[in-house]
């Protein structure tokens, strides 16, 4: 049967993504990475915070269960295939065909904000070869994806199915306690500067999925927990947004490493046991628009942030207004790009396996009358 628990949790998750990069776009803290930031204090923004220490982790868990359901009906040599296509075709490929236009909003942003690359006299290939990188944005997760499906496949390889057999005894107070693994993971194999690539913390979070949160029986104990674990995840995010407000929440630097502190960790991942516990208790089943959105999601996801940085820039640039009006016209943007573009994108041969990943789909044989 389908885990559509599962499926819910992906596009929530996706829509907090969607509400983050909104709020983002105007933060107060001071975070400039190609967007405009505001001046004057935005409560609202306490989202960010609230919203930032766990959604990518949770998808990453969620990637790695519905890893583990494909290869449980597909060979390796399938499973590497599709994940070929589907994240690293878009997040490399795709970047020559697509990116350089997020590239040109996102230096525009920038420059407004007075963080820009300025790169004067460059010629005009390798203005676009760094629109192209500059317009990574989004793609940074398929990227990595990618990266931790292949580690996957060598794992698998060397535990032959006894690691996986051993997880599937974990009971709740363990589940609690991989947060010790799950912040030390946070420590290793995190980039300098750019401090989305933590292969160490999403990595761990992915083989997590794939390893202990595919097991039914796992998260029907965890359900038991939910009205625990549930108030717990919000009285930590409370906590850390309180103790935390102001400063750079993505920081890692050696004097304030705020992304890989303990009380963020501590809140993302009670936050990742929560989800599971009350989507499996309260979520698992389907209706029409649960279904409309687990398909339209990775799209929504792919797109959905060229739509918000576009119309900021162009608000900026030429429609001066109050910011309540640009926080609604960003996300009506967002919400029509993200949800029309995959739609006029996959529908372009060849640009849409570039693009989405998506190959031509097989023609049926005729059978003979």
């Amino acid at each position: 049967m389908r885990r559509h628990y599962l499926d819910n949790i992906r596009w929530v998750t996706v829509l907090c993504v969607f509400v983050y990069h909104v709020l983002f776009m105007y933060n107060s803290v001071g975070i400039k990475v190609g967007q405009v930031c505001s001046t004057g204090a935005h409560y609202w923004d306490a989202l960010l915070y609230l919203f930032y220490p766990w959604f990518m982790l949770l998808l990453f868990v969620v990637a790695g269960v519905s890893s583990r359901l494909y290869l449980e009906k597909h060979t390796v040599k399938e499973f590497f295939r599709s994940r070929t296509d589907k994240l690293l075709v878009p997040s490399t490929l795709g970047l020559f065909v697509w990116c350089w236009a997020q590239g040109w909003v996102s230096m525009k942003l920038s420059e407004l904000s007075g963080s820009s690359i300025d790169v004067p006299g460059a010629p005009a290939p390798i203005m676009y070869l760094i629109m192209c990188l500059s317009g990574v944005s989004v793609l940074w997760f398929i990227q990595l994806l990618w990266v931790f499906s292949i580690v996957l496949v060598l794992i698998r390889k060397l535990e032959k199915g006894k690691l996986y057999a051993l997880c599937g005894k974990a009971n709740p107070l363990v589940m609690v306690l991989l947060a010790i693994p799950v912040f030390l993971s946070g420590l290793v194999l995190n980039t300098p500067m750019i401090t989305v690539y933590r292969f160490g913390f999403y990595g761990f979070g992915f083989l997590l999925g794939y390893f202990v949160f595919a097991h039914d029986e796992v998260i029907e104990r965890l359900t038991k927990l939910r009205f625990v674990l549930a108030p717990l995840a919000a009285a930590l995010g409370v906590l850390y947004t309180v103790f935390y407000y102001g400063k750079n929440y993505a920081d890692a630097s050696a004097h304030l490493d705020v992304i890989n502190s303990i009380p963020a960790v501590a809140f993302a991942w009670t936050a990742v046991l929560a989800f599971f516990a009350c989507f499996k208790a309260w979520f698992d089943k389907e209706t029409p628009f649960s279904r409309f959105m687990t398909k339209k999601s990775f799209g929504f996801y792919m797109f959905h942030y060229f739509g918000i940085s576009a119309a900021a820039l162009l608000i900026e640039l030429y429609l001066p207004m109050p910011l309540f009006m640009k926080y609604l016209i960003v996300t009506l943007n967002g919400l029509a790009v993200g949800f029309a573009f995959p739609e006029v994108f996959g529908r372009i041969p060849v640009v849409r396996y570039l693009i989405m990943g998506i190959r031509k789909p097989k023609a049926k044989k005729k059978t003979a009358k």
